[in-house]
């Protein structure tokens, strides 16, 4: 065969990207499924975490998402749980960063007066900065935080950065130096605290 020909280019061309492409799709195929897996099992823990349920590992986490209830209402699933007599619910939630979407749960309690926790599960925000949403100690603030009518005001800008803690003010510190993005998750927190008090026919 005539190597300066096109026909031998083009079966050149096809043989060499066949052979690059078949490993990587087999690789896909053999792995989707522990992906799959892998992506729900972190879910279901952030679930747990937000709703402020403690768990030592994968099994125990599985064991105790069991009693969380899953329904499906418009579209959207609400996750809830009896915690000593008390109801907590819990969304995930996706909305846009500065960078990119921004994915995690919210979590709060039967009522919607106050919040139960957050966690982030993924974010294109940037390290350091924006990123730092997924910090425990911004995390952190989310735990007990009374709603006040119904919403949470995120400090952004020159207010964000060593602000005084009262979990009864309804107020989080956001990120110094990462003003869109503190910007974007009170939106964000706010959109997903009405959306879970339809879902679950609160009228507060």
């Amino acid at each position: 065969m005539n190597r300066d020909s096109v026909f031998y280019t083009i079966i050149f061309t096809f043989i060499v990207t066949f052979a690059f492409v078949l490993p990587l799709t087999l690789a896909e195929q053999g792995t989707s499924e522990m992906v799959a897996k892998n992506t729900e099992t972190a879910r279901r823990k952030a679930v747990l975490t937000a709703m402020d349920i403690p768990f030592t590992g994968d099994a125990e986490a599985a064991s105790l998402f069991q009693g969380v209830t899953a329904r499906e209402k418009d579209g959207e699933v609400l996750y809830t749980y009896d915690k000593g007599g008390k109801t907590v619910a819990a969304k995930e939630f996706f909305g846009m960063g500065l960078w990119g979407t921004i994915n995690g749960i919210l979590a709060v309690n039967g009522d919607v007066t106050s919040t139960v926790g957050l966690q982030i599960i993924g974010h294109n925000e940037t390290p350091g900065l924006g990123g730092r949403i997924d910090d425990a100690s911004f995390k952190n603030q989310f735990r007990g935080e009374a709603l006040k009518d119904g919403k949470l005001k995120i400090r952004s800008g020159a207010e964000a950065g060593g602000g005084p803690v009262d979990p009864g003010d309804g107020v989080v510190d956001g990120i110094t130096g990462a003003t869109r993005t503190t910007q974007a998750m009170e939106v964000i927190v706010n959109r997903e605290i009405g959306d879970i008090k339809k879902l679950l026919g609160a009228s507060r």
